[in-house]
């Protein structure tokens, strides 16, 4: 908005050279390319340029005053200033004497030639006044001393005029003279001071001392003059009150200026700026002034309308009838259009309830999944917690009934040792040792032999008070009274310490499953139940309640069936939801739950129970209680599921055990037939074969009984071969005559004709 008016850029300096040349070139400048006029008008704005100002606020003005100042500038329009700037400085003299001068013709000769290649300048031309850049004259740089003082004097006052004056033959001599005077004294070397040194120090050109161009850098001081207007060096310093406000309002009337001359529009220059845009044409043509008054129309009578003829009924009636028609139509058309606007607003308002509705559903599931997600973090952290204590407890159980199992075991293989020493003779003594050597041989045996009368009177004592009960069968899983109430002491205190797991529990939910969050979880969000499998995770949470509830439970010798426990009724009721008192209730959802929670936890548990020494394959009891057990589980599951091969893989495995150690056993007398004597006869090695006997053929029975529930899987057929001729044929036939052959007879008819072996045909027949 507010232009600075900047000043033209100095022009370059050239080095002066020598005072001759200087002088030279200023004297030709000065006479042949300014005017006189033009130099006094330079030497005025130099004057008042170089004279110092003070920077006091006080008496400056005063002075400015009496020194010629002038307090007011007329303005002139840009066009008026660039008409002026325009003139030639050629113009015409201002009287006839000066025109009536005609100039000599000058003489081209060698010394004219040669003066006039002297004052030919080699630096950039002055900028012509005829510039129309509006640039301050302040800038132009004159110095004082290359004119006379007279001139500058007689100059003053002379008018201000743009028309060229020719200076006259004296003034021009003068300056001649006064630079020959200049030049013989720069010539001569005197200076305008006095020097204290002796000698003159040599004064420093610059790198390039033949080139009269001079660096910027070269120059002396940092040009505050020349940029003077845009630095505060022309500003004073107020210090009195009246200063500050004076210089406040000449602040406040430079900007009214400033903004006066942003606002001033001059009228001319428009003009003209209109004038050559119309002529370029990007400006329509000036069209003719209107006429100050409008010229008067003449007179023009209005127009006589024609005649209408007289509407007809009928017409009327037609037009009438098709109106009537049209606004039944668009009533019609309206009458649609609110309706079908009503219910479209009845089904957004309705469309809203609904949706108010889901939005209220949706907070009431999103809180009640958040206070269901801290229940179920609790579950698992109680789990967490209790669940290495329950299966501490199993362990437990499982130790007492290997316990049970290897004394039933080792009084059972005792037995048989004694049997077999009986009828094939006693094992030799073993001389390994250092110990045993030094031992009596007789003393070693006889100790022996007492061992086996008495272990044998206690089984005739056993026998006599079960008179009923035939030889062989009645020492199946009997353990002497002091063992079996150490065992049942310690079985109780395991089921006791069960009840120590839950003592510091308090809330209903973890000791009853049944009070827990899933049933609320599948009566509200019934299809989250669903689709995340909820009985699963009902299932895998209840687990630890049947576990623990089936600690102390010896699935052989406890004849409580499965319905009998809690957590099987729980289950079974929460599968079934409704009245409990139905006996008719569907399954829900989630299925059975029962058969989950006993694929997932009471199968595995009881192969345990079994593999730990539950299961006595000798006995008779012990066969028939698993084959209720897996009937009434394939009653509960599929037939055929992997759980109950698992089961049944367990109880082959005790049969596999009991064949094994027989072997060994059987292996251990045979070995050492030929570096032993052949024992005496002894009474007691008829029934100490039957006895024998006897219980092989028990164990081939219980094999055979659970190969008809299980069919021929893994590999029931051929452990029957490995107890008909490897246990019990080879012992017959030692006793052959004397009830060999009629154990021989048995195991025929016991064995189906698919088991049949080779062996025991030809004995058969031979």
């Amino acid at each position: 908005m507010f232009k600075q008016r900047v000043k033209s850029k100095p022009t370059q300096r050239t080095r002066p050279s020598s005072p001759e040349d200087s002088i030279d070139d200023d004297s030709v400048t000065a006479t042949a390319e300014e005017s006189p006029s033009t130099i006094v008008k330079k030497f005025k704005d130099k004057a008042k340029r170089n004279k110092p100002k003070s920077r006091l606020s006080f008496g400056g003005e005063d002075e400015e005053v009496e020194e010629g100042g002038d307090a007011f500038q007329l303005k002139k329009s840009k066009l008026s200033r660039k008409l002026a700037l325009g003139q030639s400085s050629a113009n015409v003299p201002t009287n006839l004497d000066q025109a009536t001068i005609s100039p000599s013709r000058p003489t081209y000769d060698q010394a004219y030639l040669n003066e006039l290649k002297a004052s030919t300048t080699s630096t950039r031309a002055p900028v012509p006044l005829s510039d129309p850049y509006d640039a301050d004259m302040s800038m132009m740089s004159l110095d004082a001393d290359n004119v006379q003082g007279n001139e500058v004097t007689a100059s003053e006052n002379l008018p201000e005029s743009s028309e060229t004056i020719i200076p006259s033959e004296s003034s021009v001599k003068q300056a001649k003279e006064r630079r020959e005077r200049l030049r013989a004294a720069k010539a001569s070397g005197n200076e305008d001071f006095i020097s204290l040194s002796v000698t003159k120090a040599p004064e420093y050109q610059g790198p390039h001392p033949e080139s009269r161009l001079v660096r910027e850098e070269d120059e002396l001081g940092e040009a505050d003059d020349e940029y003077a207007e845009y630095t505060s060096a022309q500003e004073r310093i107020a210090l009195s009150k009246k200063s500050r406000k004076l210089e406040a309002s000449k602040r406040r009337e430079a900007m009214k200026e400033m903004i006066a001359d942003a606002d001033e529009e001059d009228e001319e220059t428009t003009e003209w700026e209109q004038a050559q845009l119309r002529r370029g044409g990007h400006l329509p043509s000036r069209s003719p002034a209107p006429a100050s008054k409008p010229s008067k129309r003449p007179y023009k009578p209005a127009p006589i309308p024609l005649s209408t003829p007289i509407p007809t009924l009928s017409a009327s009636l037609a037009r009438l009838t098709q109106q009537m028609a049209q606004l039944t139509t668009s009533h019609a058309g309206n009458t649609a259009a609110l309706n079908t606007l009503a219910q479209e607003r009845e089904q957004v308002d309705e469309r809203e309830r609904e949706m108010r509705e889901l939005v209220g559903k949706a907070e009431e599931k999103r809180a009640w999944f958040g206070s269901f997600r801290e229940w179920v973090e609790g579950v698992a952290g109680f789990l967490d917690e209790k669940y290495p204590l329950l299966e501490q407890l199993e362990e437990g159980h499982l130790s007492l009934l290997k316990e049970r199992y290897d004394m039933v075991s080792s009084r059972r293989q005792q037995d048989d040792e004694d049997d077999l020493s009986v009828f094939l003779g006693p094992l030799p003594l073993l001389e390994d040792t250092e110990t045993t050597r030094e031992a009596d041989p007789q003393a070693t045996r006889r100790q022996r032999r007492i061992a086996r009368v008495s272990r044998r009177q206690q089984r005739q004592l056993r026998q006599k008070a079960r008179p009923a009960e035939e030889e062989g069968y009645s020492t199946d899983s009997e353990i002497p009274p002091a063992d079996e109430d150490a065992y049942r002491s310690a079985l109780r205190s395991v089921i006791t310490q069960t009840q120590d797991v839950l003592s510091d529990v308090k809330a209903k939910e973890f000791l009853d499953p049944g009070q827990g969050q899933w049933g609320v979880w599948r009566e509200k969000y019934a299809d989250s139940y669903v689709g995340a499998w909820g009985g699963l995770g009902v299932v895998s949470v209840w687990e630890f309640w049947a576990r623990l509830e089936c600690i102390g439970w010896d699935c052989i010798e406890d004849k409580k069936g499965l319905e009998s426990f809690r957590w099987y009724q729980g289950l079974y009721d929460y599968s079934r939801p409704g009245d409990p008192s139905d006996t008719a209730r569907e399954l829900g959802p989630d299925g059975d739950l029962v058969s989950s929670m006993i694929t997932t936890a009471i199968i595995p548990r009881m192969s345990k129970i079994i593999e730990g020494g539950a299961l006595d394959v000798y006995s008779h009891s012990h066969i028939r209680r698993v084959i209720d057990i897996m009937e009434e589980l394939e009653a509960t599951i599929e037939p055929g599921s992997p759980k109950l091969q698992v089961l049944s893989k367990s109880v082959v495995i005790c049969f596999e055990k009991a064949i094994h150690e027989t072997e060994k056993l059987i292996a251990k007398f045979t070995s050492t037939v030929a570096t032993r004597p052949a024992p005496a006869f002894d009474p007691e090695s008829v029934p100490s074969r039957q006895r024998f006997l006897t219980r092989r053929l028990k164990l081939l029975a219980n094999l055979l009984q659970w190969r008809k529930l299980t069919g021929e899987r893994f590999g029931l057929g051929q452990l029957a071969a490995r107890i008909v001729d490897g246990l019990i044929l080879g012992i017959a036939e030692g006793g052959w005559e004397v009830g060999g052959a009629d154990v021989i007879q048995t195991v025929a008819s016991m064995l189906p004709p698919e088991l049949m072996t080779r062996d025991i045909r030809t004995r058969l027949n031979s």
